[in-house]
């Protein structure tokens, strides 16, 4: 299950998930740090297998603010990117235990760890993180409810408990499940989920009416996308926008 992929580029790359492993996998990704990396990863409602060359195998649990990523120069690393809904089932833990957390493979996995030290070369350590993403998705069962409410969050203007009611269930059901297999209730992942859109609207490079956008991805106005911005960035809606179309 290999992808063409070495050595890795310098700057993040994504490529599609090889066919077996979707809809459980949104992407694949790696680079290679160049000199003085640092990134600020912003939340996105997804989970990250991932492996780093130096470390070894570990999981970025789904965040709720920015956290930032620092990497030694020259340092290869490669993901497996769990789409909003996935995680919990794919890696057998309820997710609201990684919240905000970078957790070593080892503590949920050891005998997987074993097998992806951080001594690899990276075209190694892909291939085996691949086969290891493709066992535990084939040894996993969707919660296709979860999956289906998510899709639903995407839109700003849906009550959680019209979207617990589509999908057959109790607004307390809907919250527990949610923790498990997202990482935190449905009201959290709709917001970030619209965060997460003008993130992507920023990276389009369109215009610079904050306003007009603020409406257009779903907040109700400009002081709401502000406040929401800083929350889970740490920055204004305008310094994120000049940090993104910098780098």
């Amino acid at each position: 299950m290999l992808l063409c992929m070495a050595p890795l580029p310098a700057a993040y790359t994504e490529w599609a998930a090889p066919a077996v492993l979707r809809p459980a996998v949104l992407c694949v990704w790696g680079q290679t740090a160049r000199q003085g990396s640092e990134t600020l990863v912003l939340p996105d409602a997804c989970t990250d297998l991932i492996w780093e060359q130096g470390r070894g195998a570990y999981l970025a649990g789904p965040d709720t603010a920015a956290a930032p990523a620092r990497m030694v120069p020259g340092t290869a690393i490669f993901g497996v990117r769990f789409p909003p809904g996935a995680g919990g089932p794919v890696l057998g833990v309820p997710l609201s235990e990684l919240r905000d957390q970078r957790v070593d493979l080892a503590e949920l996995r050891p005998a997987a760890a074993r097998r992806l030290p951080g001594t690899l070369d990276p075209e190694s350590a892909a291939g085996r993180l691949l086969d290891l993403a493709g066992a535990m998705v084939a040894e996993s069962t969707a919660d296709n409810d979860v999956t289906q409410a998510a899709r639903l969050l995407r839109d700003p203007q849906l009550r959680v408990e019209d979207v617990a009611a589509e999908v057959g269930l109790s607004l307390r059901q809907l919250r527990r499940r949610c923790d498990a297999a997202v990482g935190y209730g449905p009201k959290t992942l709709q917001r970030i989920l619209r965060f997460r859109r003008f993130v992507s609207w920023i990276d389009t490079g369109h215009g610079t009416d904050l306003a007009a956008v603020a409406a257009r991805v779903g907040y109700a106005d400009q002081a709401h996308l502000t406040r929401e911005c800083v929350r889970m960035s740490g920055l204004t809606p305008a310094a994120l926008t000049r940090m993104r179309r910098t780098a």
